[in-house]
């Protein structure tokens, strides 16, 4: 956790301190009026402030629930991605997992594929020493680098990308040199989806952002990446939407002479 957020979940603590002494009803009953409040008067304006008040709960929440599970989202548990991944993989293949953040993806594969060579990259070195602390697995590793500037040098076998494609401008070129550059038989995403909520186009039309992370320069509708999979040279053979996502494995379009 950085310093910045440490600050603002402390002050928050000594804040509510008073406000505990409050039964959770009775407080339950006044969040619920200072949110009518903030909804009254011009419906546009109403609705704008209310989606603001969702994304900072949003933001507790997630917070909370990583504490819950001890520094990991429970999403990793609970929706079952990585059994998408997982089950898609060769036996002995050779996995570099982009953007592996804390490592729950990789050390999922490497412990449930132990014939798999798992590499783990990602540029945030505070991520990588919190997955390199967690046991150690003799098919897993990771490193530090950001394969948008640096391409990886190795060939793989299989390359995922969860919740990356979404952080990157130039999708198709950065498909493009990473396909090229590691030549990999098959390409395993997982993206959030624009389509997963009405709220999402109501924010839109609002002017509102709409965005799950402020890193993002999209949230894909399915044929969006559809599209950009194509232009990059890549073809989805299996694909889920569920959860709020899209979930897609693809092969190279010119591994069949096309």
């Amino acid at each position: 956790m950085n310093s910045k957020r440490k600050w603002i979940l402390g002050f928050a603590f000594l804040l509510s301190l008073p406000w505990r002494l409050i039964p959770s009803r009775i407080r339950l009953f006044l969040f619920t009026g200072q949110f009518i409040v903030e909804s009254r008067g011009d419906p546009k304006k109403g609705l704008a402030r209310l989606f603001r008040l969702q994304d900072k709960l949003d933001w507790i929440l997630n917070e909370r629930a990583m504490a819950y599970e001890g520094g990991i989202h429970p999403k990793h548990r609970l929706i079952n991605y990585h059994e998408f991944f997982i089950a898609k993989i060769p036996t002995g293949a050779t996995v570099l997992d982009v953007g592996c953040g804390y490592g729950a993806v990789a050390r999922s594969i490497a412990e449930r594929l132990p014939a798999c060579r798992v590499i783990g990259v990602d540029r945030d070195e505070g991520r990588l020493q919190q997955a390199r602390e967690k046991k150690e697995l003799p098919n897993l590793n990771f490193i530090q680098a950001d394969v948008c500037l640096n391409l990886p040098k190795n060939t793989y076998d299989v390359i995922v990308l969860s919740n990356i494609l979404e952080h990157i401008s130039d999708r198709v070129g950065f498909l493009r040199r990473l396909l090229k550059s590691v030549n990999p038989s098959l390409v395993l995403v997982r993206v959030p989806s624009f389509e997963r909520d009405w709220k999402m186009p109501m924010r839109k039309e609002l002017g509102l952002n709409y965005f799950s992370d402020a890193e993002h320069f999209i949230e894909h509708r399915l044929d969006e990446l559809q599209t950009e999979l194509a232009e990059a040279g890549l073809r989805p053979t299996v694909t889920h939407t569920l959860w709020g996502e899209i979930w897609m494995c693809c092969e190279r379009i010119e591994s069949d002479g096309q």
